[in-house]
């Protein structure tokens, strides 16, 4: 059986859906620079397969997901001084993931998970906040995992855990596995390998690419990915998306 596709239904397939207590997928990036290998869309790719590995991982569960339209306007001052890279306002992101929410919520769907592969701090910030706003307006439950943060964190790749990942290897291989066509290989395996820490920088206080050591948009090794990698962490991702929404579903979750 196919994942149900938001666009694809009708209004009528669309209600029956929401009976039994579905749960809403929403894949969540942004158009940015992604060094000069991988394109503007590379996080709506990433969340995109995210979101697919998780509704997979949700109806083995038992769940009926749904997968929305992805977003892929959000904020992203980090790539901002880059040519292609399209950055809304934090509370632009807020207002429209609350506005989902409220739509989720009179549709009677169980819970809105976030398939999120944006992780510049002001999007992070905006997401969060729309959670809590969505708690306090007793709306379902928005599941939005980080995965930049424990427990998530620990199940992803040493690249990704040393914070330099942005356009290296992990996304890479991710885009490798899921669009391989959209990957410049040559230009990427070119490329020398960037160790500077995205994670460090945005704790020092820096505020976009080039302060953080990133004058091509690209933090990692992106010579080295392979789309076997990338299957792999997908799996991950999706896991982490159902384990999520089951912890925020339990009684007593989260949520």
């Amino acid at each position: 059986m196919s994942i149900l596709e938001w666009a694809d239904l009708t209004w009528e397939e669309l209600r029956d859906a929401a009976r039994d207590r579905a749960i809403a997928v929403l894949p969540v990036g942004a158009v940015e620079a992604h060094g000069p290998h991988l394109p503007l869309g590379t996080d709506v790719i990433i969340a995109d397969a995210m979101a697919r590995s998780g509704a997979e991982a949700l109806r083995r569960a038992g769940r009926t997901p749904v997968l929305l339209p992805p977003l892929p306007y959000t904020a992203a001052p980090f790539a901002a001084g880059f040519p292609g890279t399209i950055s809304a306002s934090p509370e632009t992101v807020t207002a429209l993931l609350l506005d989902v929410a409220r739509a989720m919520t009179a549709a009677g769907f169980a819970a809105l998970a976030v398939a999120n592969a944006h992780l510049d701090p002001t999007h992070l910030k905006a997401v969060a906040d729309a959670v809590a706003r969505a708690r306090g307006e007793r709306l379902l439950p928005v599941v939005a995992p980080d995965v930049s943060r424990k427990p998530w964190a620990s199940r992803l790749t040493e690249e990704f855990r040393s914070g330099a990942c942005h356009a290296g290897r992990y996304e890479g291989s991710i885009v490798l596995a899921v669009k391989p066509g959209a990957v410049r290989e040559a230009i990427g395996r070119g490329l020398p390998p960037n160790p500077a820490s995205l994670a460090t920088a945005i704790r020092e206080g820096k505020a976009t690419f080039e302060e953080a050591g990133g004058p091509r948009a690209y933090f990692g090794w992106p010579a080295e990915a392979t789309a076997d990698e990338g299957r792999a962490t997908v799996a991950v991702l999706g896991a982490i998306l159902a384990d999520a929404v089951g912890e925020a579903l339990r009684p007593g979750g989260a949520a």
